[in-house]
C-alpha cells in the first residue's frame, strides 16, 4: 500500500540525517532572486523580534520518500530549501565565521562512521549546479564565490546563488551586528521555523499531491476550507444553497486567484499587519471572531468588498459624478509595482461608494502616497505599515484631508523631491516606467492616455559618449555626465524597441531620426519637448530637471 504522510518539522530536523534532499534533473533551475530572498529575510527577522514564543511557518514541501530511508526527492520546495541553505551558510560565514563550526553540520552532513552515515551535503541541487553549490555554499567558501565575475558564471541559477549569497551575508552583518546576535538568529531558524513535509513513496502519488496543492483552478485553497466552514453553519438546505451560489458567483467574477486575493486583502484590513501565518490561520484568528454569523459576513462584508475589488482591478467604477476621475487614479494605482495599497482602497470605496467626490479625493491622495513609496524604494514591510495606518484612520471615518497617513510634512516632502531628483533610470523597469509616464501625464494636462504595446525609456545624453562627438563637446566632464545621465530630465519614453545603434547618435540625428514617430511626431509630451530643442547642454538639463520635478510636486499638491 502506497502511504502518503505529512508532518511539521523544525529546520533543525529538516537539515538533519533524517532527510537527504535531492533535486531531480527535470526540475527547473534555482530561480529565486534578491526580491524573494529579501522578503524572506525581512519576514524572518521581524518575526524573530516580535514573536518571542511562537513558531514561524515556512510552507510545505512535497517529497518522494519512504519512511525507512532518508533519501528525499524534492517535487515541490526546492526554491525554499536552496535559499534556506544559503541563509544558513551566510549566517555561518558572517563576522569572520564566528558561528561556522556550530552551523556547518546543518548544511553539510559531517558523517558518523559508527552509524554508517557518510559525509555529504544535506541538499543536492540539480546535477548541473550540484558541484558549484557544494563547493561555494555548502563548504562555506562565500568569499571566493563573491569574487567570481557574475558575467562568466555558466547559467542564471549560479548567478542567483551568488546574488542571494551576497545579499544575505551583507544584510546579516548589517542587521545582526555581532556574533551573539547571529547566534540568536540561527537558533530561531533551527528551533522555531517549521516546514510541513508531505512524503509519498512513489513519483506518481507525489505529483498527484503536488497537483492537488498547486494546480491553478483545481487546488484546494484556504478559501475552500473557509467556505465549507461557513456554509456548513447555515441552517436550512435552501439557505445554504442560496449562499453557496452567492459565494461561487463572486469567485467566478474575480477568478479563483482573485478571490483568494480578496480574502488576503480582507485579512489585512482586520489584522493591519503583514501575514505571519497561513491565510486560513489568520482568517480564523483575526476575521471570523468579528463575523460569527455566516450570512451577515457574506452579505455585509464579502459581497461589498468583492464589488469594490472588481471596480479597483478593472478601473470601472460607475457613478453619476466623478467616475472618470476615480477610474483615472485607479488606473495609475494599478501601474504601481505592488498591490499593498488595495486593502485601503477597497475599504474606503466600500464605505464611500455613494460619495464619489470624497472617494476621488481619497484615491488622489492614496496614489500620491503609493507613488512616494514606489519612487523611494520602500520595502514590503514599510509599505504595509503605512497602509495599515491609513486603514485605521478609514475605520475612524476620517475625511481624506484629515488622514495623517496620507499627508506629507516637510521632511517627507523633501524626501519625495530627493527621490525624484535621483537616478530614476536605475529603478526597476516597472518603477521607472510609472514615474516617466506619470510625469508625461502631468505635463500633457491629462490629455494623454497610455496603453503602449512597447515602451522604452531612452537616454537623450547617451550613457557612453564617443570621443570627438558633439556630446563630448557639450559634456566634457565625465563626472558631470555620470551625475546627469540617469536623471529624469534626461529620460524620454518611446513607443518602439530600443535601437542600440541609435542610442549614441549626436543630438540632432537622435532627435530627428530616433525620437520621432512614423509621422514625425511623438505620442509622448516629454519626447515632443525634446524634438523642439536644438542643443542638450548641462545648463539646459539642470533647468529642465527643476521644471519637471516641480511639475510632479505641484500636481501631487506638495510644497515646492
Amino acid at each position: 500500500m502506497k502511504r502518503i504522510s505529512g508532518a511539521e518539522f523544525p529546520l533543525s530536523k529538516i537539515f538533519s540525517s533524517d532527510f537527504e534532499f535531492v533535486i531531480p534533473s527535470y526540475q527547473r533551475p534555482y530561480a529565486w532572486g534578491e526580491t524573494q530572498t529579501s522578503e524572506l529575510l525581512d519576514d524572518l527577522l521581524a518575526f524573530a523580534d516580535d514573536e518571542s514564543e511562537e513558531g514561524y511557518f515556512l510552507g510545505s514541501i512535497v517529497l518522494i520518500k519512504t519512511e525507512d530511508a532518508p533519501r528525499a526527492e524534492v517535487i515541490d520546495g526546492q526554491q525554499r530549501l536552496t535559499t534556506l541553505t544559503i541563509l544558513l551558510a551566510a549566517a555561518a560565514a558572517a563576522h569572520g565565521g564566528a558561528n561556522k563550526d556550530d552551523t556547518k553540520p546543518y548544511i553539510l552532513e559531517p558523517g558518523k562512521k559508527m552509524e554508517g552515515i557518510k559525509a555529504k551535503p544535506r541538499l543536492a541541487l540539480r546535477e548541473r549546479d550540484r558541484e558549484f553549490f557544494a563547493k561555494y555554499i555548502q563548504n562555506l567558501r562565500l568569499e571566493d564565490l563573491l569574487e567570481l565575475d557574475s558575467g562568466n558564471l555558466e547559467n542564471e541559477s549560479r548567478r542567483n546563488i551568488q546574488t542571494n549569497a551576497r545579499y544575505l551575508l551583507t544584510q546579516i552583518e548589517k542587521r545582526l551586528p555581532d556574533p551573539e546576535a547571529v547566534e540568536g538568529f540561527i537558533n530561531f531558524l533551527l528551533t522555531r521555523c517549521y516546514l510541513v513535509a508531505v512524503s509519498t513513496p512513489s513519483q506518481e502519488s507525489a505529483f498527484r499531491v503536488f497537483s492537488v496543492m498547486n494546480s491553478r483552478g483545481l487546488d484546494l485553497q484556504h478559501t475552500d476550507i473557509i467556505k465549507a466552514d461557513m456554509i456548513g453553519q447555515i441552517a436550512g438546505e435552501a439557505a445554504r444553497q442560496t449562499y453557496n451560489d452567492k459565494w461561487e458567483d463572486m469567485e467566478v467574477e474575480l477568478t479563483r486567484s482573485g478571490f483568494n486575493d480578496l480574502f488576503s486583502y480582507i485579512r489585512m484590513i482586520y489584522a493591519k499587519e503583514k501575514s505571519k501565518r497561513t491565510l486560513l490561520e489568520d482568517f480564523r484568528s483575526v476575521v471570523l471572531p468579528h463575523n460569527s454569523n455566516p450570512q451577515r459576513f457574506i452579505d455585509d462584508v464579502l459581497e461589498p468588498f468583492a464589488e469594490s475589488l472588481l471596480d479597483i482591478r478593472s478601473a470601472t467604477f460607475a457613478a453619476s459624478t466623478h467616475a472618470e476621475e476615480i477610474n483615472h487614479y485607479l488606473r495609475w494605482l494599478n501601474r504601481i509595482d505592488n498591490s499593498d495599497w488595495v486593502p485601503a482602497a477597497m475599504l474606503f470605496m466600500t464605505r464611500s461608494r455613494n460619495k464619489p467626490r470624497v472617494l476621488a479625493r481619497f484615491l488622489k491622495l492614496l496614489e500620491r502616497l503609493a507613488a512616494f513609496m514606489h519612487a523611494s524604494r520602500y520595502n514590503v514591510n514599510e509599505r504595509i505599515e503605512a497602509y495599515a495606518a491609513a486603514i485605521t484612520e478609514i475605520e475612524s471615518s476620517m475625511a481624506p484631508d484629515d488622514m495623517e497617513s496620507l499627508q506629507f510634512d516637510r521632511p517627507s516632502t523633501k524626501d519625495f523631491r530627493e527621490a525624484l531628483n535621483g537616478d530614476i533610470y536605475q529603478l526597476t523597469p516597472r518603477r521607472r516606467n510609472y514615474l516617466i509616464l506619470r510625469l508625461d501625464s502631468f505635463i500633457s494636462d491629462g490629455a494623454a492616455t497610455y496603453d503602449p504595446s512597447i515602451l522604452t525609456i531612452e537616454h537623450v545624453l547617451p550613457q557612453n559618449v564617443a570621443e570627438g562627438s558633439e556630446w563630448e563637446e557639450w559634456w566634457p566632464d565625465e563626472e558631470q555626465r555620470n551625475e546627469w545621465v540617469h536623471r529624469i530630465a534626461n529620460l524620454v519614453p518611446l513607443n518602439k524597441k530600443r535601437n542600440s545603434a541609435a542610442q549614441n547618435f549626436d543630438f540632432a540625428d537622435k532627435r530627428n531620426i530616433y525620437f520621432k514617430g512614423t509621422r514625425n511626431v511623438s505620442s509622448y509630451a516629454l519626447t515632443t519637448q525634446v524634438l523642439g530643442k536644438e542643443d542638450w547642454t548641462p545648463k539646459y538639463l539642470k533647468a529642465r530637471q527643476k521644471e519637471l520635478v516641480d511639475a510632479m510636486m505641484s500636481n501631487w499638491e506638495l510644497d515646492i
